[in-house]
């Protein structure tokens, strides 16, 4: 499942600014698991408390589309 969603803003002819590309957004995995399965996997208390979440099946790492790649 693709978590990474992009979008071009629409931009009109008559618009004196510069089209401003293509913006991305995350979607985080509770969206993806209907409900939540008997038994999940837990991180330890210090882990989840440093993660935000307490089971692995939830945790989603934010990886900044717009950073530059090298840098």
């Amino acid at each position: 499942m693709k978590r990474m969603k992009e979008y071009t803003p629409y931009h009109s002819p008559n618009d004196p600014c510069p089209p401003i590309g293509k913006k991305y957004y995350s979607t985080p995995p509770q969206l993806y698991i209907p409900f939540q399965p008997a038994n999940l996997p837990q991180y330890s208390p210090k882990e989840a408390l440093a993660k935000g979440t307490l089971w692995p099946a939830f945790y989603d790492y934010y990886d900044n589309p717009y950073r530059q790649r090298g840098n």
